[in-house]
């Protein structure tokens, strides 16, 4: 196969782990530079150029766009959908999960466990949402964040009305959510793909940091999960409609609750905590299902 990969810095461990994995495998994999593509739109023959040339017809693409590149993204993503290039993880997906508010309504219209999780647009609402959230603590969650930048816990209700206040009246959309403390500063992260857990690692905050985000001083082992926490894993990618995601889970007393989505997770932790080839199983995966036109969407919103 001709794999084309869409991806900003070819040394991040992934994306060299991804091309030495399809390599191994027989394929000739590429590594395009998101934002250095454009596009011909208006033409009955979707094309995309890349440093001048027209890109050649592609049997794949692994997109891994950034968060802050995701409307660029999923645009170059949707020209390679509609020239019949088979998708990783379609354009549709990718937006529903890094629309943090629509991934959360549809996590809850299909039953998936969630923290208790409140938004609002007044300032004046504050009293409200806090009152729905159970009260402080809480965490409060910036819409467009990642990676645990624009995430806070609020210890007592006055510190999270100011922060609340302080964050809606800057124009800034947040959600407010219910602080899960039985799970100690840990989570789970479940790596699926095609529609299976293949992987499982527990992620434990740095000392006195209640985010468990590996580059921010976490640490991560493997774990054995319960077929719950399977289950769950699987139905938030299928709600999503991801092939390949990161599922990020807490341990509350009322079972498994999702607190994201991840449609690009990053390999080095996950490989690294359970010695699993996940590049591997990926290049795997595009072998089975990559066929001409058989993006469901084919670039329709």
């Amino acid at each position: 196969m001709k794999i084309a990969m869409m991806a900003r810095n070819a040394n991040l461990y992934s994306h060299k782990r991804l091309q030495e994995a399809a390599e191994a495998r027989g394929h000739e994999l590429d590594i395009i530079n998101t934002l250095r593509c454009y596009m011909n739109i208006a033409s009955r023959r979707p094309e995309i150029y890349y440093n001048g040339e027209k890109l050649p017809l592609y049997d794949a693409v692994i997109p891994r766009i950034g968060a802050s590149v995701t409307f660029y993204g999923t645009a170059v993503l949707r020209q390679f959908e509609m020239m019949g290039v088979y998708p990783l993880n379609e354009s549709v997906a990718i937006g529903r999960s890094r629309d943090k508010l629509r991934s959360m309504q549809l996590l809850a219209r299909d039953g998936i466990g969630l923290p208790v999780t409140t938004f609002a647009h007044d300032p004046k609402q504050t009293e409200e949402v806090l009152n729905i959230s159970g009260g402080a603590p809480v965490v409060i969650k910036l819409l467009e964040g990642t990676q645990g930048i624009g995430v806070v816990l609020a210890d007592t209700d006055r510190s999270a009305k100011s922060v609340i206040e302080a964050f809606r009246g800057a124009g800034v959309n947040i959600l407010v959510q219910e602080f899960i403390k039985e799970s100690a500063g840990t989570d789970i992260r479940a790596l699926v793909v095609g529609g299976k857990v293949v992987a499982a690692m527990q992620r434990k905050g740095a000392e006195g940091d209640f985010r468990s985000n590996l580059h921010r001083g976490g640490s991560a082992k493997p774990i054995k999960i319960s077929p719950e926490e399977r289950s769950t894993a699987i139905r938030a990618a299928k709600s999503m409609g991801l092939n390949v995601c990161g599922v990020d889970m807490l341990r509350s007393n009322h079972g498994p609750v999702v607190m994201e989505v991840n449609s690009s997770p990053g390999l080095e932790g996950v490989e690294k905590a359970t010695g699993i080839d996940i590049a591997g199983l990926i290049i795997e995966f595009l072998e089975k299902n990559a066929k001409p036109g058989k993006t469901k969407t084919r670039g329709k919103g």
